[in-house]
C-alpha cells in the first residue's frame, strides 16, 4: 500500500514532512524543524511517531529533536559524518545503506555540499526522495561546508533519479530561486511558464512543493549546467558542467533579488 505523506509548513520559510505507512502506522518525520509544528501536525493527522530521519546537522532541521523524541519516543536516524551534531541520534546511515520502513526500502545517498555529511533518503517504491537542503525547488543549497565541486555531484545525483521521482524540499524558496533562475536562463520557456504557476501557487498561499525530477531537469538552472545555454550565458561556452554549475551557484550567493 502505498505511503501516506504530509506536508506542513514550519518556521519563516522550512517545511515539515510526516510519512506514514497505513498498514503499519508507522510514522517518520523528516527532519524537525519546530517540535511543536510536528506534534501539531501528528495530532491532525491521528498518526503515532515512531521515526525521525535527519538529513543533515543545521539548527532550523534538528532544533526540536530532543523534545519530539521525549514526546513521542522516537527512534532518530541520521548521516554518519555529522553523528556528533545530531541530537538524540540513534542510528547512523551511510551511502550505500538501505534500511526498511515499514516493508519501505529506503536508499541512503551522501549529498555534501551544503555540509558535509548531508543525505537523502530515498524511497525507490514509492518513487519520492526527501533532499532538504541539496536540491530546493529551481535551486540548490548554498555551500556552507563543501566544496562547489562536492556540491555539482550531489545535485546530480538527484538529478540522475528516475525523472517521475517525487522531491520534497527543505524550504519555500521557490519564487524568489525562479526570479534567480530567469536572469541565468531567459529563454527557457518551460522556465518562464512554470513561473506563471509559481506566482498563483503563492499568491493563494500554497506551497511550490513537491516538485519532481523531470520538471527540475527542464528548468532548474544548477540542473542544467551542461547545456550549451548556460554555459553560454555564464560565458564559460567551453566550461565543463562543474565550473557552469559553480558560476551559477556563486552568481546566486551574490544575487539580490
Amino acid at each position: 500500500m502505498a505511503l501516506d505523506i504530509f506536508l506542513f509548513p514550519c518556521l519563516s520559510d522550512n517545511y515539515g514532512v510526516l510519512v506514514h505507512d497505513p498498514v503499519s502506522g508507522r510514522t517518520a518525520s523528516i527532519d524537525v524543524p519546530d517540535a511543536k509544528a510536528v506534534l501539531d501536525a501528528l495530532q491532525a493527522k491521528g498518526w503515532r511517531l515512531t521515526d525521525i530521519f535527519t538529513t543533515h546537522h543545521h539548527v532550523d532541521h534538528v532544533q526540536g529533536n530532543l523534545e519530539l523524541k521525549a514526546a513521542t519516543g522516537a527512534v532518530i536516524t541520521g548521516p554518519a559524518r555529522e553523528a556528533d551534531k545530531i541530537p538524540g541520534i540513534d542510528r547512523t546511515v551511510r551511502e550505500g545503506d538501505v534500511i526498511d520502513f515499514a516493508g519501505h526500502p529506503v536508499e541512503i545517498f551522501e549529498t555534501p555540499g551544503h555540509t558535509l555529511g548531508h543525505i537523502v533518503y530515498y524511497f525507490p517504491q514509492d518513487e519520492v526522495a526527501f533532499v532538504a537542503d541539496t536540491l530546493f525547488a529551481l535551486g540548490c543549497g548554498r555551500v556552507f561546508e563543501g566544496t562547489l565541486e562536492e556540491m555539482w555531484r550531489s545535485v546530480e545525483k538527484v538529478g540522475a533519479l528516475p525523472a517521475d521521482t517525487k522531491l520534497y524540499v527543505g524550504h519555500e524558496y521557490t519564487e524568489s530561486n525562479w526570479r534567480f533562475a530567469m536572469t541565468v536562463d531567459p529563454t527557457n520557456q518551460a522556465l518562464i511558464a512554470r513561473g506563471e504557476v509559481i506566482r498563483q501557487l503563492r499568491a493563494e498561499s500554497k506551497p511550490t512543493v513537491p516538485t519532481n525530477v523531470a520538471i527540475e531537469r527542464a528548468t532548474n538552472p544548477y540542473l542544467r549546467a551542461a547545456t550549451a545555454e548556460l554555459r553560454q550565458s555564464m560565458n564559460l561556452p567551453n566550461g565543463t558542467p562543474a565550473e557552469v554549475f559553480a558560476a551559477i551557484r556563486t552568481a546566486k550567493d551574490n544575487f539580490k533579488g
